[in-house]
């Protein structure tokens, strides 16, 4: 069984990282900011995980993305006037984050040809990703919005072992369920289908995938490249 190896940006890190404003230490359940609030900084994650989200109209808590090592979040502010962040980001495992004033990136895209040319390879990257997200959710139901998660995650967080696929994601059901924009009591049925067929294990929070194909089959997965099919 082969895996792609997940893939770097092409942004580069340590040229974002000259202009920190500064630096933290995130705490898991901590959020960096909320949906709503006044976005004055964009933030590089240099170790731990966020977990990028949207509260829905009914309330419900639907999960985009991961941020992960060299990651960025709250890029969605840039060159809005009075900006306020569209998502949230919420600590999912604690880590070091840096910050960065949001005039000094703008500023910095104007007079840095190359950045800003990296810049925009990157989001077009990023909404490509997001737009194939979303194409699954509505197309695929319930069952095929898990199914396509659990996919985007092995390419993701996936650790091959003997004929299975560990995903290397500690996830409570309710977690993935907001990935999967549906109630974790749909979640927990599929699961528990899933398993009485052998379809996957689940072992201390973590979710090996014992029949991959199976799961790309019944979403008539079109083998798109790991650098757009993934959680991230």
């Amino acid at each position: 069984m082969t895996m792609t190896m997940k893939p770097t940006h092409s942004i580069e890190i340590k040229e974002l990282l000259k202009f920190a404003d500064r630096k933290f230490r995130s705490e898991r359940g901590s959020f960096l900011f909320q949906e709503g609030m006044l976005a004055e900084e964009l933030y590089i994650i240099v170790s731990g995980k966020i977990q990028i989200s949207k509260i829905t109209s009914d309330g419900r808590e639907l999960s985009l993305r991961i941020c992960g090592e060299n990651d960025i979040c709250g890029e969605l502010t840039l060159f809005t006037d009075n900006p306020r962040y569209l998502l949230s980001a919420k600590v999912l495992e604690e880590g070091e984050i840096v910050a960065i004033k949001k005039e000094v990136i703008e500023s910095e895209i104007f007079q840095n040809s190359k950045l800003a040319f990296e810049f925009m390879k990157w989001m077009s990257d990023h909404f490509r990703k997001t737009q194939t997200k979303f194409r699954d959710l509505v197309l695929n139901g319930k069952r095929g919005a898990l199914f396509s998660t659990l996919i985007r995650m092995s390419n993701s967080y996936g650790i091959p072992k003997n004929n299975e696929i560990l995903i290397d994601l500690p996830l409570t059901n309710q977690e993935l369920a907001n990935f999967c924009g549906t109630s974790r009591e749909s979640t927990n049925r599929i699961l528990s289908d899933l398993k009485r067929d052998k379809i996957i294990s689940v072992k201390k929070g973590k979710i090996s995938i014992l029949d991959l194909q199976y799961l790309k089959d019944e979403i008539g997965c079109e083998n798109c490249s790991a650098v757009y099919c993934n959680i991230e």
